[in-house]
């Protein structure tokens, strides 16, 4: 997870030592301030003029002659309620806490209706640590005037600090309402809306508080952890740079350019930045929470075990560390971090972010302990929970998926058969999340001239470049000629990463890439498709078991994964149907299951290549592997996750009612 920067601290923003002051009017302190004014207010024993040139000196940053004011304009009035709310505003200010709660205290004696006296009492109190009085004072002048935006903006960043993020946003969006160019206001929305999972929106405050202040190292840094969770991660690291440019010592951005470097697989550079995160904050939860990762995902268990335990030490509630470490660790009955996870399940205090994690984690825990009833309560909780969090369109999905077919014709095919790059470096296994893909690129990567490349997102990137300038996509696909298949072709190739001495093939294995087999074959028609498979139940219940750094938006709700994988289905029926013989393998990974040897020849062989016999060693090979699927391919091959889902069938009726004629009889059929 990436560390999101706390909003700004505390403070009454705007006018705090005008609104609602007797006899103000803007504009007037040159007027009010004249010497010949003075003396005739002076004489007078007019205390309004001394409040209002207390006011002028205030905002013109004299703080000392503002005091001066506010206290003779005291001697006059001893009950002026705003002299004595101004006036404390500056004590506070000045560290002076005791004197300045004397005089908030004043005021309200005076006007116990006092909005603005109980919203500084309050700030001052936030600042005390004494958050329970806080909020009684934000409160209060809340119901004295509910358009009082510094009272909504404090409670706002107070419950925020407290982790009551679903709280805090109506508080931050009502502040935003009385003043639209709040950018501290978009920061603490967009730090919110971060931390509950809507990205979407934390995005565009985040980008409009930017707008409204360039200069803001928090702001660039809480812009790349939302560009990072829409898959932009190029603008994102240049966020954290950027912040980092303006900041050199901000932990937060050096742990988030830390975790964004480590997704492109630049690990040395990341985990410098990790490390110099720890160096100015120690207790960076996160920081150790992606060093853990680092370490998971190049095999170091034990090291990555350590980082999570700390980052868990550090912050007991840290729902992700929680989460990783699960998928780390065996549980058994009385397990003390299993009871930790539960206690924490029972909290309703919990963000909705923190609380999803613990659930997915409690899944695999007590799944663990032999309980699989329980177990998938916690899962139906934690796929209601995420789905909450996005907006998937299922129509949109599932028309998509029709497009594409409609699209790809065999004619189509035929018609630009041969016509991409001729390089038959690519080799792409694609299908369903979960259906063993993983598995399959570590075997391959296994051999001394294939390299493993990971989920790599360049096929879509390359045909955008492209296709940007054309009607929508797939309609557009018809229109394009030779050469402009050749420039998506060299696009791609240009953004593979570069090969290791010996390598000739590199794996993609994008899951998604399904959708573009008919892309691949267009622009790249020498390169090797592998289609991974599983038994439909399996690989539904496997996708509904895990929680997804970003994107498989229908895995979290039964029916749509159902439905989702219907689709998936039948456009795999259409590319075999409109393939020529031979351009794609189908692997099951039950077959390989049963028999490793044969179908890891049978891969190699398609890959054209001479067998080499590491390939069946596949989990002694050292390679960063950044999946769901790390832990598992460093193990040898094993039989457990065949048929897994029948210890679930008495709770997965909304799944099984939509996949009904597509479960098979047998462990996989899956091959038209």
């Amino acid at each position: 997870m990436f560390r999101i920067a706390p909003p700004v601290e505390p403070r009454n923003i705007g006018v705090p030592y005008t609104r609602g002051l007797i006899g103000f009017e803007p504009g007037r302190y040159d007027i009010v301030a004249t010497p010949g004014g003075r003396a005739t207010l002076v004489e007078n024993g007019d205390p309004s003029y001394h409040y209002l040139l207390g006011n002028s000196l205030r905002a013109q940053g004299r703080v000392a002659d503002a005091a001066a004011q506010y206290e003779r304009a005291l001697v006059f009035k001893p009950d002026y309620a705003e002299a004595h709310n101004n006036l404390g505003g500056i004590l506070n200010e000045q560290g002076r806490r005791d004197d300045a709660v004397a005089h908030y205290e004043r005021a309200l004696a005076i006007r116990p209706g006092y909005a603005d006296a109980h919203s500084n009492l309050g700030l001052l109190r936030a600042t005390e640590g004494r958050a329970a009085d806080a909020v009684a004072h934000y409160e209060r002048a809340l119901e004295l005037n509910p358009r009082h935006g510094n009272a909504h903006y404090n409670l706002a960043l107070l419950m925020a600090a407290q982790g009551r993020m679903t709280e805090a946003i109506p508080h931050f969006e009502s502040a935003l309402e009385l003043n639209p160019d709040h950018a501290n206001a978009h920061l603490g929305l967009g730090a919110a809306l971060l931390a509950e999972g809507r990205i979407t929106e934390a995005a565009a405050h985040l980008e409009r508080a930017l707008e409204l202040n360039p200069a803001h190292a928090d702001l660039h840094s809480n812009l790349g952890v939302a560009l990072m969770a829409q898959g932009r991660a190029v603008e994102a690291a240049a966020h954290f740079e950027r912040a980092l440019a303006l900041q050199p010592a901000h932990a937060d951005a050096h742990c988030n350019l830390g975790t964004a470097l480590a997704a492109q697989g630049r690990i040395a550079e990341a985990a410098a930045h990790l490390e110099r995160c720890l160096d100015l904050d120690p207790s960076q939860a996160n920081a150790h929470n992606s060093l853990g990762n680092i370490c998971k995902d190049d095999g170091n268990f034990d090291d990555a075990m350590a980082h999570y335990t700390r980052a868990i030490a550090i912050l007991p509630d840290y729902g992700e560390a929680h989460f990783n470490r699960s998928e780390l660790k065996r549980f058994r009955s009385g397990d003390a971090d299993l009871a930790a996870m539960e206690a924490l399940a029972r909290r309703t205090d919990l963000s909705v972010n923190k609380a999803l994690h613990i659930h997915f984690a409690l899944a695999k825990a007590i799944e663990d302990t032999g309980d699989p009833a329980r177990s998938l309560q916690h899962l139906h909780r934690a796929n209601a929970l995420k789905r909450g969090q996005i907006a998937y369109d299922e129509v949109r999905a599932l028309d998509l998926v029709r497009r594409i077919a409609a699209v790809f014709s065999r004619d189509l095919l035929d018609r630009f058969e041969s016509q991409g790059d001729p390089s038959p470096a690519p080799i792409f296994v694609l299908g369903m999340p979960r259906s063993g893909s993983t598995l399959i690129e570590q075997i391959l990567a296994s051999h001394p001239r294939i390299q493993g490349g990971g989920e790599l997102p360049h096929l879509e990137a390359a045909a955008d470049g492209v296709l940007h300038s054309r009607a929508g996509y797939p309609e557009c696909v018809p229109s394009l000629d030779a050469a402009a298949l050749r420039r998506i072709g060299q696009s791609y190739l240009s953004r593979l990463p570069p090969f290791a001495d010996g390598k000739v093939r590199i794996v993609d294995k994008l899951p998604g890439n399904y959708l573009n087999i008919g892309l691949i074959r267009l622009f790249l028609p020498n390169a090797k498709i592998i289609h991974t498979m599983r038994h439909p139940v399996d690989t539904c219940m496997s996708c509904y078991s895990k929680l997804f750094s970003s994107g498989h938006h229908y895995t979290y709700d039964l029916a749509e994964l159902g439905r989702f994988y219907r689709g998936y289905r039948d456009l795999m029926a259409h590319w075999r149907s409109v393939l020529p013989p031979g351009a794609m393998l189908d692997v099951a990974y039950e077959d390989v299951v049963d028999d490793l040897e044969g179908q890891a020849r049978r891969l190699i062989d398609y890959c054209g290549l001479p067998w080499d016999d590491r390939c069946l060693s596949f989990h002694e090979t050292r390679r960063p592997v950044r999946t769901a699927s790390a832990i598992q391919v460093r193990q040898p091959i094993f039989r457990s996750s065949l048929e897994r889902w029948r210890k679930y069938e008495s709770g997965i009726a909304p799944l099984l009612d939509e996949l009904g004629e597509l479960i098979p009889t047998r462990n996989c059929d899956d091959v038209a």
